[in-house]
């Protein structure tokens, strides 16, 4: 009996193949669909128009990469269990599952301190739960229980297959040639040693390009200042409704957006309430758009002035530095209170300043480990004349103020 094999057309890989139905399954359900109405890159595409590509669309995309990267291991004579190969591509399909509107945007804005992963991981055992343990492989797989380790480093590692994605995904979209990596030449050098993923010696080049591209598309786009600007104006927005509802004023909000304005969940409640998940599992960038537009309205004077920055573009105004802007926060903040004669206590609305920071490789935990020709292990910094270098390993800090014009 044939199998019936589902073929995407991906704009960054060409045709990829899905023949196993229980990836099928995972894709029909409601849960995972819902990625469709998530942008992966946020508010990125004010400033790139370009970049609207969503969480579904890089969710297949790692799961195609993890495909082929076993595919690629077996070949080397590494044995891979069919049991395995599946639970490896789940875990890649699956990884983002927990994101939520506008994914990083408003990631600790709609459900507090609860990361993505956290909500990844409840979102599966639940789904695990419907498809009677279908899942259980690779929720080991990706909370990195299960005894082949390097399956998880696969998923989830400084060079894992979310990564190769996501970087060639965006550059893609963007138009930024700087993250363009040679993933196919990493993919062909990856090798298992005492069950820890590594790459072989030749392959060193292609994981240094794939490291500065990396550093360059978080200065040039992730953390590109409009970006960042746009971002902060949102969980702003988010922040003032939340205010305004539980203060007792009536907005408007789809159900699920209202279910979240009212409470602030900890991670024990989602736990222990299985409704928290599937109210954020109806949640997706549509519920927020819309409430947006309508609150440019509202009777209150803050929400309606940053929303309409938000659908106009008219946003922040920023300065980044690597020196300190106390000083200058300071006097914005003054000058801004005697333009607009704003209460201080709602004057963070207008003007406001943090610490923005990129580190685009760890030297203490999960370092990418090289396999040499002489069979020995370094880490790719320890590597003769390597480009990977303590200074480029130095997370990068940045001051930013915020500012209303």
């Amino acid at each position: 009996m044939s199998v019936k094999v589902k073929i995407v057309n991906d704009p960054v890989y060409g045709f990829i193949r899905f023949p196993e139905k229980e990836l099928m399954q995972i894709i029909d359900h409601p849960w995972f669909q819902r990625l469709r109405r998530i942008k992966q890159m946020g508010m990125a595409h004010l400033v790139y128009p370009g970049a609207m590509h969503t969480r579904f669309a890089h969710s297949l995309g790692a799961c195609h990469l993890a495909g082929k990267a076993m595919d690629e291991l077996r070949a080397k004579g590494i044995e891979i269990s069919k049991s395995e190969y599946l639970a490896a591509r789940i875990a890649a399909l699956m990884h983002d599952i927990g994101h939520g509107p506008f994914s990083h945007s408003l990631e600790h804005s709609l459900v507090g301190g609860i990361s993505h992963e956290t909500l990844t991981r409840l979102i599966m055992k639940r789904m695990n739960e419907e498809m009677n343990g279908m899942l259980d492989e690779a929720i080991q797989v990706f909370d990195s229980s299960y005894h082949a380790q390097y399956l998880h480093q696969l998923v989830s590692s400084q060079l894992d297959v979310d990564r190769m994605d996501y970087l060639n995904r965006d550059s893609f979209y963007t138009g930024v040639s700087e993250g363009v990596i040679g993933y196919d030449r990493i993919l062909q050098m990856l090798t298992v040693r005492d069950n820890q993923l590594m790459v072989e010696e030749k392959g060193v080049h292609s994981v240094e390009k794939f490291i500065i591209a990396r550093r360059l598309m978080y200065w040039q786009v992730y953390l590109h200042k409009t970006v960042l600007s746009s971002e902060l104006l949102l969980i702003n927005i988010l922040k003032r409704a939340k205010e305004l509802v539980q203060e007792g004023n009536s907005l408007f909000a789809t159900p699920a957006l209202s279910y979240f304005l009212h409470k602030n969940l900890t991670e024990e409640e989602f736990i222990s309430d299985p409704k928290h998940i599937e109210e954020f599992c109806k949640l997706d960038d549509s519920d927020v758009v819309c409430a947006i537009k309508i609150w440019q309205e509202s009777d209150d004077k803050i929400l309606s002035e940053l929303c309409k920055m938000l659908i106009l573009r008219k946003l922040y105004k920023v300065l980044l530095s690597s020196e300190s802007l106390a000083s200058i926060l300071k006097s914005k903040k003054q000058a801004i209170i005697d333009e607009r004669g704003i209460d201080n206590k709602f004057i963070d609305y207008y003007v406001f300043g943090g610490v923005t920071s990129n580190s685009t490789y760890n030297v203490v935990d999960d370092f990418i480990k090289i396999e040499t020709k002489s069979g020995g292990v370094k880490n790719i910094t320890e590597v003769d004349n390597s480009l990977v270098n303590q200074a480029l390993a130095r997370a990068v800090h940045k001051n930013y103020i915020c500012y209303v014009q």
